[in-house]
């Protein structure tokens, strides 16, 4: 059950944390921001920890040090206390708020110096938005998302995202927000004192990497220009130099990355992993897809293996995405370790929506089970062009079954 409020994450977490933090809200992007945040420390001698959400393929991997993430034996200790707590004082914190003191508990007991963090949803009524003096907050792309808990308007979403502003802390703004979004905010930030917005571009100096797509170009330029506000205002005996953006940059798991099924389906060519799961991050796949994949198709189709949280825009998201043609495998992801509440859509009604989205479609089949319909998809696209997407958690699924896999070969 979602239930946003500060008031239980307040009890839940002793106070004040002795390490400062870089806050990141968004639609999109943020997961990468703070990656890219993270790299550029990893060049500093400062102690970090990142936390984002949702995990990929364990409930711990969202929390790191230094870019490593943090083993189970520590997480489980860490969260054992929170837990306790929460059950003495009878706090009632929700699965999230329980993981957000987790990590923020471990942060403090590591000694780290600066904590990335991502909103998990939303921004002011967010369990993360705790964190009350951050060296600066951030801002990403906004888009129609959880408009349930946030508003149906990009104006009300950007309000509740720009909810993590605090005064005298810089803010860092996605230049390429939609205008209503860019208003609401600068209106925002108008209420809070002392509040001053930026809204980065990377130096000419910089070269960047060959093939990133533009988005991700604004989301360095976002994580390049926070992290540059955020290192004079640390409280450190020494000036600490803005690190060089590194020749190699981060790749991030579930979004554009390729990922063999060789040991599990027997298909050569690798599959392409994404969690677009709104039209904003459709848009962007899809750009990526037409660019890269669609020319190694004879006739230009895709093979796709979809799974979507419930509640989502199903139409937006499937007509960005699908080209007439095109195969659709729909299924649906599993239970989600740690968010009870989070459910995907039935296979059908995925299958049915896709149909009478696109039409033209060359051949739509429907299987709830994820293993067997990754397989049917293998074998429906052959070695063309296959993209996995819709849901982080399908990606998550996909990597843990391939995991699972190559133990087993291993062992054996």
């Amino acid at each position: 059950m979602i239930e946003l409020g500060l008031n239980r994450i307040s009890l839940l977490l002793p106070r004040p944390l002795p390490w400062r933090a870089i806050h990141i809200a968004g639609t999109n992007g943020k997961g990468s921001i703070c990656s890219y945040i993270s790299s550029l420390l990893s060049n500093t001698p400062i102690r970090h920890g990142r936390f984002t959400s949702p995990h990929l393929i364990d409930r711990w991997d969202c929390i790191s040090i230094n870019n490593t993430p943090i083993p189970y034996t520590a997480f489980r200790e860490a969260e054992s206390r929170v837990l306790h707590r929460n059950e003495v004082e009878r706090i009632g914190a929700s699965e999230f708020e329980v993981l957000t003191a987790t990590a923020f508990e471990f942060f403090s007991g590591e000694g780290i110096e600066v904590g990335v963090v991502e909103v998990g949803m939303g921004g002011r009524l967010d369990a993360t938005n705790i964190l009350t003096n951050p060296l600066v907050t951030v801002i990403a792309k906004i888009g129609l998302d959880h408009q349930a808990f946030l508003g149906d308007t990009l104006n009300a979403i950007a309000i509740e995202k720009a909810g993590i502003m605090k005064p005298g802390v810089p803010c860092v703004v996605d230049p390429t927000n939609d205008p209503d979004a860019l208003s609401a905010i600068k209106e925002a930030a108008a209420k809070v004192e002392g509040v001053t917005l930026h809204y980065p571009t990377l130096p000419p100096k910089f070269t960047i990497p060959s093939g990133m797509p533009e988005h991700q170009v604004t989301n360095l330029a976002t994580a390049y220009i926070a992290l540059s506000l955020a290192l004079p205002r640390l409280d450190s005996p020494e000036p600490i130099s803005l690190p060089a953006i590194p020749a190699q940059l981060p790749t991030f798991p579930g979004r554009l990355s390729s990922q063999s099924l060789t040991t599990l389906t027997g298909r050569k060519a690798s599959v392409l992993l994404d969690g677009a799961h709104n039209p904003q991050s459709a848009a962007a796949l899809s750009s990526h897809v037409s660019t890269h994949l669609r020319p190694l198709s004879p006739d230009g189709s895709v093979t796709w293996l979809l799974a979507v949280t419930q509640g989502k825009d199903l139409p937006g998201l499937l007509s960005v995405l699908l080209q007439p043609g095109d195969r659709l495998v729909a299924t649906a992801f599993g239970p989600v370790d740690g968010m009870p509440w989070v459910q995907a859509t039935k296979a059908e009604e995925l299958a049915q929506i896709a149909e009478e989205t696109v039409r033209g479609l060359a051949e739509v089949r429907a299987m709830d089970e994820m293993r067997a319909a990754l397989e049917v998809a293998c074998a429906v696209g052959r070695e063309g062009p296959l993209v996995t997407a819709g849901s982080l958690y399908l990606v998550g699924d996909v990597l843990r079954v391939m995991r699972d896999v190559e133990g087993k070969r291993k062992e054996g």
